[in-house]
């Protein structure tokens, strides 16, 4: 287990650094100023150059590549001049010192994903900080959604095969996994969100937060979570639903499971204790995909319903060129993918004792 788990981390870096510098270069070429983007309209020649010099943008390109590595790396090198870009400010980094060694001062420090352009110099990290919590709370509940209907249906389906019930869900599935998400979500809010106002008392758009009536306190407004969680398990419930059918009607007709039945168990034993289990391996890879495309796959759903969490924040990010904010946002779901991957793995040997990790 922790030769696996080392190697795993060692490809996860590795997966890391080719990230960081895929998006460092593609969104560095990009087409624009962002000194000019950061200051606005009125800015002076000298302030550009003042905003150049204090973000390393004077720097030439690789140079400026090292610096982005630094500033992303646990363990960083930092100059003891105050005029530097990697100069140890407190206002940038949250660091504790390790030794210095002539002009060089080598610490310990959370990532810095640098400042917004657009947010009048607020760290990435705390505009990430503030959204991704509720596009973790949309992203949770639709991946339960699609868990609990997702595998109830495919039991059922695989039960009744070839029945009008199994060709039913089938149907339905197919529907599912065929409509894109921005038109369900177009088509929910209208209906259940207007049509149905009066009935479902359900708004059109609304976040997890939202001032109350007074205007004086942020409450939460679990209402506004119905549809944005719907919307976005329609698409992995539809493939929980065909996964799990497949690979139960698979796993039925194994040798283990006419030898569980020959000693006399009921058919409800032999599906709860042996068949389900087994049968879980390739919905749970499916589950965990989901799970982490819907950080980044949750950007028109969040749009559309107004949700305020990271996926709206890209949007908006890719609207005003905001690069620091779409650079920082892309990592973190990277390290979400890479996380995941990691952790389904372990769940695979342990819902199938048959994997051995290695």
């Amino acid at each position: 287990m922790i030769k696996y788990l080392v190697n795993k981390l060692f490809y996860a870096f590795i997966t890391l650094i080719g990230v960081v510098t895929v998006i460092f270069f593609l969104f560095t070429i990009l087409p624009g100023d962002p000194a000019k983007m950061m200051l606005g309209q009125n800015q002076t020649a000298e302030q550009v150059e003042a905003v150049k010099k204090k973000y390393g943008f004077d720097k030439p390109l690789g140079t400026q590549f090292l610096y982005y590595l630094n500033d992303l790396s646990p363990i960083s090198f930092h100059s003891n001049s105050s005029n530097d870009y990697t100069h140890l400010s407190p206002n940038k980094y949250n660091a504790s010192k390790l030794f210095s060694l002539g002009n060089t001062t080598t610490v310990i420090k959370t990532p810095y994903l640098r400042e917004s352009f657009t947010k009048q110099g607020k760290k990435v990290t705390e505009v990430i900080g503030e959204t991704i919590p509720n596009t973790f709370v949309l992203a949770v509940s639709a991946i339960i959604i699609a868990i609990i209907i997702g595998i109830m249906f495919g039991i059922i389906s695989a039960l009744y095969k070839d029945t009008w019930i199994d060709k039913s869900i089938q149907v339905l599935s197919t529907f599912g996994m065929s409509v894109p998400s921005f038109f369900s979500a177009i088509l929910f809010a209208w209906f259940f969100g207007f049509v149905l106002h009066k009935y479902t008392n359900l708004e059109m758009t609304g976040s997890l937060y939202e001032l109350d009536d007074f205007g004086e306190k942020m409450t939460i407004q679990w209402k506004n979570l119905i549809l944005p969680a719907l919307v976005l398990g329609i698409r992995p419930l539809a493939v929980v639903i065909q996964l799990m059918r497949n690979s139960l009607l698979e796993v039925m007709g194994q040798e283990y499971i006419r030898t569980a039945r020959a000693k006399g168990l009921s058919e409800y034993q032999v599906i709860k204790k042996h068949a389900v289990k087994n049968a879980l391996n390739p919905v749970v890879t499916a589950i965990s995909g989901w799970f982490a495309s819907m950080l980044a796959g949750a950007v028109f759903v969040e749009y559309i319903f107004g949700w305020n969490g990271l996926g709206k924040e890209i949007v908006n990010a890719l609207n005003t060129l905001d690069l620091p904010v779409i650079m920082g946002a892309v990592l973190v779901i990277a390290i979400v993918f890479i996380t995941i991957n990691i952790l389904v793995d372990v769940m695979y040997a342990w819902l199938d004792p048959r994997v051995k990790l290695s």
